[in-house]
């Protein structure tokens, strides 16, 4: 079969590969986005969406549209699920930032996917279309779908996921599992659900759980636990997997205790978290000639500060910025443009790589160790968490938050 010339193909119609896309867009360069599956996929329910998240929307001129439909978030609030005590209140709009007011929201998924498409030109986005093989001809890449099409283009960049087949092209090992499962819902009521605009939190016994409000009539709640063998074992069986996660709960509030008990039993589905570990980013290759990867493709991370979204629209902002400033530049020379912009074009992928390179390490590590903490069933650690080391969580979690991509003018 005869390939299909592209300028840019993006792998993966998630976040970062939607968010690139529209980056690009915005800068009048056209992109290709596969996705493997028939329709978006809504896996997660709902993102926390942190003040980094919304520097980069705003670069993208989504962030209003996406804010008239989600809460403004009020407090971070931790308590003890042994206790039952209030452990920390932080107020997002009193803490200290570098980088302008802190704005926290818990944003749809669906409604952020649908709402970076609908910005961008009809046809850009090919559903089912499951790559299955990358191969290298000259100063092109050839994308092998399982249809049988084969496109061949001047960019690839992998945004599909923590299995990512352009990560793996580039040498890094599939994401590793942390140790731990967790299972998320978002509940929805016809008059209102109640709930102050707060980010809830409750840790204790290795469990920790949380409740958002996403709007008027919705509410995100996910529990994170180290599950024993006999639990894993039982990872089919939803109603035993939902009384093992109400046995957890331990002293949560009213409140959360009947948002979860009342979810519907076909949502108690348990998945692991998975992440990379850091120092692959510094030995591995983000960017390999005309070839990258953001989102979570380059950097699957725990859920502990809630950066994976967050973070892949920074990389989107960032990468289309990058490719923008080689993109629109015209070839040195005539009969070399070929060889020139892929030269060009490994020069600002290696400059995104660069730029993400030690963000992306410090997030996950960051993220990781907070799990640690927040989930830890020791007694001394317990004690430590509860009365010494609840507000600091708390400020770390906003501290990787107070992060601004930058705009998408190239200069």
């Amino acid at each position: 079969m005869e390939a299909v010339p592209e300028d840019i193909v993006i792998v993966g119609a998630g976040v970062a590969g939607l968010a690139t896309s529209l980056g690009l867009h915005r800068l009048g360069i056209r992109s290709l986005v596969l996705e493997s599956s028939e329709i978006f996929r809504s896996a997660g329910y709902c993102l926390g969406t942190l003040t980094n998240a919304w520097k980069a929307l705003d670069a993208l001129c989504i962030g209003d549209s996406i804010r008239q439909q989600h809460e403004r978030l009020r407090r971070y609030v931790t308590n003890s699920a042994i206790s039952g005590l209030q452990t920390s209140e932080l107020l997002f709009e009193k803490a200290k930032a570098k980088h302008g007011e802190h704005e926290v929201r818990c944003v749809k998924r669906k409604i952020l996917l649908e709402a970076l498409a609908k910005e961008l030109p009809t046809g850009t986005i090919r559903f089912s279309s499951k790559v299955v093989c990358i191969e290298e001809s000259g100063f092109f890449k050839l994308v092998h779908l399982a249809d049988g099409t084969i496109l061949k283009t001047k960019v690839l960049i992998g945004c599909d996921g923590v299995n990512s087949v352009v990560a793996n092209w580039l040498g890094f090992k599939k994401a590793v599992f942390a140790g731990r499962l967790v299972i998320r819902g978002c509940a929805e009521f016809e008059g209102g659900h109640g709930f102050e605009p707060d980010f809830m939190q409750f840790f204790g016994k290795g469990v920790r759980s949380g409740t958002l409000p996403v709007n008027d009539n919705s509410v995100y709640w996910y529990v994170t636990w180290t599950p024993s063998s006999k639990e894993e074992e039982l990872e089919q069986d939803r109603a035993k997997v939902k009384q093992i996660v109400l046995n957890k709960l331990g002293k949560v509030t009213e409140q959360a205790r009947a948002l979860i008990e009342n979810y519907e039993l076909d949502g108690f589905i348990s998945l692991p978290l998975r992440f990379r570990h850091p120092w692959e980013l510094l030995w591995g290759n983000i960017s390999k000639g005309n070839v990258c990867i953001a989102g979570d493709a380059l950097h699957p991370v725990t859920t502990d500060i809630g950066q994976g979204g967050c973070c892949a629209l920074e990389d989107a902002v960032v990468l289309a910025r990058c490719l923008g400033e080689v993109l629109l530049r015209k070839p040195k020379e005539k009969g070399e443009e070929e060889k020139d912009e892929y030269k060009r074009i490994e020069m600002g992928l290696k400059k995104y790589a660069k730029e993400r390179q030690w963000r992306s390490m410090k997030l996950i590590s960051v993220s990781y160790l907070v799990g640690i903490i927040q989930e830890s069933h020791r007694n001394m650690m317990t004690f430590l968490r509860d009365n010494a080391l609840a507000g600091f969580l708390s400020g770390v979690v906003l501290k990787m938050a107070d992060f601004d991509c930058g705009k998408l003018t190239i200069s």
